[in-house]
């Protein structure tokens, strides 16, 4: 990566994309500076370099590139420390794990946005089936692969995060039987790029935006 270059994260609180980003920039030792916005007050400058409108959003120098995966692999392509493996095939399984894990989040918004008990229950069954087959994956600890740490660690650091407040509110029961996984969760929560990854607030932040999402959530907390 050329090192002239200044790299600047454009993030949003609570977005789980923008911290997988930030973790591997943590983990790669690569300097950057980020910075914050409202995705629901979009200033204009934001709007010019996201045309998707959403986060993250990783300029390089002038040049905004756009799409969590394509910032991974950017970072992967140009920057130190490789954390995919460097066997062709194994990097397939992780980029097509980092995507189960893209999935993963889509039903996490889908179980807190769930407005009755009944599709709660639906959607929680989902995500503890899809629990279930990365439990199956898992073999060695303390991550993904055993050691080292990968673009996939860094896909589900930000996944287990919604959890630590996901169970303040009840247990769900989504992680009852993956005892693999849930090794897994708790070496992800204490490595520093994953701790890095968010504000102090966090919790706390995301604890009100789901209070206000006027979900069956909402009404357990």
């Amino acid at each position: 990566m050329p090192r002239q270059e200044t790299l600047t994260l454009i993030s949003h609180d609570l977005c789980p994309y923008v911290q997988r980003a930030a973790i591997a920039l943590k983990e790669k030792r690569i300097s950057f500076e980020r910075v914050d916005v409202d995705l629901a007050n979009k200033p204009d400058w934001f709007k010019a370099i996201s045309p998707l409108g959403k986060t993250p959003v990783l300029k390089v120098g002038d040049t905004p590139i756009f799409e969590s995966a394509v910032i991974l692999e950017y970072l992967e392509e140009t920057g130190p420390h490789p954390l995919h493996p460097r066997d062709p095939l194994r990097r397939a399984e992780h980029r097509g794990w980092i995507e189960f894990g893209s999935s993963i989040l889509n039903d996490i918004w889908a179980l807190y946005s769930a407005k009755d008990e009944t599709t709660f229950a639906a959607k929680r069954q989902v995500l503890t089936d899809k629990f279930g087959r990365i439990e199956a994956r898992l073999v060695h600890a303390p991550y993904f692969e055993g050691d080292p740490f990968s673009l996939v660690d860094a896909a589900y650091g930000p996944i287990f995060r919604y959890f630590d407040v996901f169970d303040e509110i009840d247990d769900f029961g989504i992680l009852t039987t993956a005892a693999k996984t849930r090794v897994w969760r708790a070496e992800l929560a204490r490595r520093e790029s994953v701790v890095a990854a968010v504000k102090s607030d966090y919790a706390d932040r995301l604890r009100r935006f789901l209070k206000a999402r006027n979900s069956h959530l909402s009404t357990l907390m």
